[in-house]
């Protein structure tokens, strides 16, 4: 495993990324890949969950492999399929040719029909990062699925037979936690929960990721989101990603403040649901 020398080190080499993480995010890094344990983070969407995987694949300079978890997700969709059309089209020419069923059998179950999914790919490719996303969607069969892949790093393919990873992967789990993950999956992991950066992070975050735009505006746009987030009626409150998209939107339309009358119809860059604009307008309009 790559391993980095402590927590300080974690935060320049994410730094260099444009990703800058607060010094709990940056320690349990720092064991995950001390430990060689799976970190499974939790918050709120657009905390910045799947941007760290990101930003770890390139401190480290290994290729990111990721799975898209969704409901129905299964383990073949995860870990490998067989070429069935190709096996098919090579088993009738070897039957065409006079070879034996048996030997035409052992033939397309090979490694030219095998298709890696991201699970087996990890293991095979390692080192890499994989990112499990949004593991909350898929349901109690496929998480132990998972638990079981996660604690051996190792799996059996009937037809074919044990692979296993020589180094295994960095396996960085996201959850926006629409159900609670199982306790058995969780106690494979180390845990960190990412909340919304505070004030002073977010608008350092704005000035690393979009250095071209001006303090004035950042600080009020970043006080803008700030207030949304607080508001215990919005349905969808934004988060870094929303807030660096409308940043950029903004910039786009050369708006230096946000007295500027096009304003709110950059509003679509950061909220996601009418209800949620119509606060927003009513904010600006506060504001002015």
């Amino acid at each position: 495993m790559i391993l980095i020398r402590d927590p300080e080190e974690a935060q320049r080499r994410l730094a260099g990324t444009g990703y800058l993480a607060d010094p709990g995010l940056s320690t349990a890094l720092y064991l995950t890949l001390a430990m060689g344990r799976p970190l499974l983070l939790e918050g709120e969407p657009g905390t910045g969950k799947t941007a760290l995987a990101e930003a770890v694949s390139d401190a480290l300079e290994l290729p990111l492999i990721r799975l898209q978890c969704y409901e129905g997700i299964d383990a073949s969709q995860a870990l490998y399929e067989w070429d069935f059309n190709r096996q098919l089209l090579h088993l009738r020419a070897h039957v065409d040719q006079g070879s034996a069923a048996d030997e035409a059998e052992d033939f397309i179950y090979g490694e030219r029909f095998l298709l890696s999914r991201p699970i087996l790919r990890a293991l095979r490719e390692s080192p890499a990062v994989l990112l499990i996303d949004e593991v909350d969607r898929a349901d109690d069969e496929f998480e132990a699925f998972l638990l079981e892949v996660l604690s051996t790093n190792a799996i059996t393919i009937p037809e074919f037979g044990t692979i296993r990873a020589t180094e295994p992967p960095i396996v960085i789990l996201t959850s926006n936690r629409t159900r609670e993950m199982h306790d058995a999956l969780k106690r494979r992991c180390l845990y960190y929960w990412i909340e919304h950066p505070s004030m002073e992070r977010e608008l350092q975050i704005v000035l690393t990721r979009q250095p071209d735009v001006g303090q004035r505006l950042a600080a009020q746009a970043v006080a803008i989101v700030q207030r949304l987030r607080a508001d215990p009626g919005m349905i969808k409150p934004p988060g870094v990603a929303e807030t660096l998209d409308w940043i950029r939107a903004l910039g786009l339309l050369g708006v230096a403040h946000l007295d500027d009358p096009v304003v709110p119809a950059t509003l679509t860059a950061l909220m996601k649901h009418y209800e949620d604009s119509g606060r927003a307008r009513d904010l600006l309009s506060e504001t002015r």
